[in-house]
């Protein structure tokens, strides 16, 4: 008698579900765990789908009792007399086998596998084991099942397939791993085209639908991916969260984490960022060659060794690498890793043109065996270009709430998983500004308050140290200016001046309400140029109090998690902040420098954001010493956005990068997407705040008791009433 194993796993089926991560509008952007899988109930697979299956794997299968005779006998005949070389195994059986035994080819497993079909059949029915098989089966690309499978090599749900694409899922189940449409393209379509003749001979489609069917193009997704990659590294933090809360569940129990962020948002920001990343890679210089391999001079041997130096340089988005076959002074032929041969014609190669020089230098020369990026444009052109070196970040804030509307961690995830946007600690230079204008503000001075632009020396008694001598970064000095006018510009001088006036140390005591470490910050003078330490996630945090009128934010990721069945384990109940706890900042300070920072972005260092063609912006450029950094941080409504750029062992920029050409120019792409259809926002004025004089002044601090200028004598304030510098 047989010992027929217990079918509960079966009844109660709980299939190994993997992680799947979400934006807020239900875009997938991560999937982690060995299987990929998602549970569809019989009910919601479509006809079409489960007719192409039962066309070509058991079309009997609503008739028979669990077993095909016919085929059994010819399985067993064909195993007696030397193994068997015929499968006629239903459904039925393919799902006893896969859920409970192995795949030898021996007697004693087939009748195993019959009589446990027989006890299935009558534990279960028809629906259920067809449901148990069309989520359980392996279709190739670590999928698990159809509706999974219809993601992966389509990037829809299994609820849209057409009638060819489910005739391709269908055929994979007879040799998934290596004739997927990925893998075999050309053995899935001849799979496919027998499916497809073998619906219509059952009557399942029409003449015209086999016809349409056979000549469909299938679009099929060749990375084998099922999610959009641009959210790579909030996938990633999504990840670490949930192995923190479940362990090594976090890959099997189907949970599915539904993020913050909104997908065209967080689109716009990944493209922003890599665009102008790469453009400030193009403006300073081909670099040479990535690698070099030397090629067989039996040409039958290339394909091979080109495919082989290659699997270390996997493509980076639209960025694919090649290894030259031929030059001259102005072309370039190179094959890809998929086999196909380009031509790069003299537009192509010119931004590379120092390599193909016959006198370039080694570690730049273009030559035969030579490995290089190649971009094609829209219309099918090849040019080389580049991976970029430089570090990166983007981060934008929903600064009512402190929700993440997008988030780019890096250039190239797969490159690097170091995510700059939480990880990075560096030098913030002058977008650290607006904190000490806005301390200044609660000691009585206004953005009407003079301030000497004029060359200063501060001694060794007021460093500690050896004397310092600030400078402005273009050397320019102005004379008497006002504050709203050095913020504006940017003027280094006068921040110092101002620093020296509050002094450093009560500077130091406010940055902590905006959410700075103070122990990452010095307590001198050079404070006021921005010589601490940051994170661009930090910075927008720090930038939406003065957006939001006064109130801390804690920035958060994660609105909803659910497990398989949809129970909800996790929901974030946000609240847009009001309640006056949460304040950190007088309503009337975050309103005037706001104003301040309005005006860097209509007359001062961003001025190029008024490309935007909006009122409603405010925000500051950074650059710190040398330019090892570059930063533009920024908001406008309910958003604020930071970015950055800089390299990960520090080194300069460029002499002629500041925060306007490398950071600006991404915060104003994104913010294009962002803002496009919104109103323009005008911040309410709040009680206790008037215009004196053209400019705004905290009531109390009117007349007397306001700060009218710092370090001017007598002549230097009449020079300055009547503007003359």
């Amino acid at each position: 008698m047989l010992d027929l194993p217990d079918l509960s796993a079966m009844v109660d089926y709980k299939p190994k579900t993997p992680l799947r991560v979400y934006t807020s509008d239900g875009v997938l952007i991560g999937e982690f765990g060995q299987e990929r899988r998602e549970f569809v109930a019989i009910k919601d697979i479509p006809l079409i789908q489960k007719q192409a299956l039962l066309a070509i794997e058991d079309s009997r299968f609503y008739e028979h009792g669990g077993v095909d005779f016919k085929g059994v006998a010819r399985a067993v005949i064909a195993d007696l007399t030397g193994g068997l070389k015929q499968g006629a195994s239903t459904i039925t059986m393919q799902v006893a086998r896969d859920f409970y035994l192995t795949k030898e080819k021996l007697l004693s497993r087939k009748i195993t596998e019959v009589m446990l079909a027989y006890k299935m059949e009558r534990t279960l029915t028809k629906d259920q084991i067809l449901e148990l098989y069309m989520n359980q089966v392996y279709l190739g690309q670590r999928a698990y099942g159809f509706s999974s499978a219809a993601r992966i090599y389509f990037g829809k749900a299994l609820k849209d397939v057409t009638i060819a694409q489910a005739a391709m899922l269908a055929g994979l189940p007879q040799a998934p791993s290596t004739v997927n449409p990925v893998a075999n393209p050309t053995r899935a379509k001849a799979r496919q085209m027998l499916v497809l003749k073998r619906m219509h001979y059952l009557k399942y489609i029409t003449d015209a639908q086999l016809k349409a069917a056979q000549t469909e193009d299938l679009r099929v997704r060749m990375d084998g991916q099922s999610y959009n990659n641009k959210a790579q590294y909030v996938a990633e933090m999504v990840r670490q969260s949930m192995v923190a809360q479940f362990k090594d569940d976090t890959y099997t129990r189907g949970i599915n984490v539904t993020t913050t962020l909104i997908s065209a948002e967080q689109d716009a920001a990944y493209d922003a960022l890599r665009r102008n990343v790469l453009a400030y890679d193009q403006r300073h210089g081909f670099r040479g060659p990535e690698g070099f391999v030397e090629l067989p001079k039996n040409s039958a041997e290339q394909p091979k060794a080109i495919e082989v130096a290659l699997q270390p340089h996997p493509a980076s988005d639209k960025l694919v690498a090649a290894v030259v076959l031929s030059v001259t002074p102005q072309s370039v032929r190179a094959a890809l890793a998929n086999g196909d041969t380009i031509d790069i014609g003299a537009d192509g190669v010119r931004w590379a043109a120092a390599g193909l020089s016959p006198k370039a230098a080694a570690p730049l020369k273009i030559k035969p065996g030579s490995i290089l990026r190649v971009v094609q444009d829209g219309k099918g052109r090849w040019s080389i270009s580049q991976l970029p070196n430089v570090g990166s970040a983007f981060v934008a804030l929903n600064n009512q709430t402190g929700a993440y509307r997008a988030l780019v961690g890096g250039f190239d995830f797969n490159a690097s998983q170091f995510n700059h946007a939480t990880q990075a600690w560096r030098q913030p230079g002058s977008s650290i500004k607006p904190f000490i204008y806005s301390a200044a503000l609660e000691k009585g001075y206004s953005p009407a308050t003079q301030v000497n632009d004029a060359p200063l020396t501060l001694t060794s008694a007021e460093t500690g140290g050896q004397p310092w001598s600030p400078q402005n970064d273009d050397d320019v000095y102005d004379g008497p200016i006002t504050l709203r006018r050095a913020l504006a510009v940017s003027k280094n001088v006068p921040a110092v001046r101002l620093l020296r006036a509050i002094t450093p140390q009560y500077a130091h005591d406010f940055l902590p309400r905006f959410g700075f470490d103070g122990a990452k910050h010095p307590v001198n003078y050079t404070l006021s140029l921005g010589t601490g330490s940051v994170t661009p996630l930090q910075m927008a945090g720090a930038y939406s109090v003065f957006a939001n009128g006064g109130f801390s934010v804690a920035p958060y990721l994660i609105q909803k998690v659910t497990d398989a069945r949809g129970a909800v384990l996790f929901e974030a109940k946000p609240v847009a902040v009001a309640q006056e706890t949460d304040r950190v900042l007088d309503a009337r300070n975050a309103f005037v420098t706001t104003s301040m920072l309005h005006e860097v972005t209509v007359s001062g260092t961003a001025a190029a954001s008024q490309k935007l063609g909006r009122p409603d912006l405010a925000g500051k450029t950074g650059t710190s010493s040398d330019a090892f950094d570059g930063w533009f941080a920024g908001f406008s409504g309910n958003c604020t956005a930071v970015a950055w750029m800089g390299y990960d062992e520090p080194q300069s920029l460029g002499s002629r990068e500041f925060g306007s050409t490398l950071a600006l120019p991404i915060w104003m792409d994104y913010m294009a997407v962002a803002l496009k259809g919104k109103p323009p926002y005008a911040m309410p004025q709040p009680a206790g705040v008037s215009q004196v004089q053209g400019d705004w002044e905290l009531d109390e601090f009117q007349g007397s008791a306001g700060v009218r200028s710092i370090d001017l004598d007598l002549l230097d304030r009449l020079k300055g009433l009547l503007g003359v510098h």
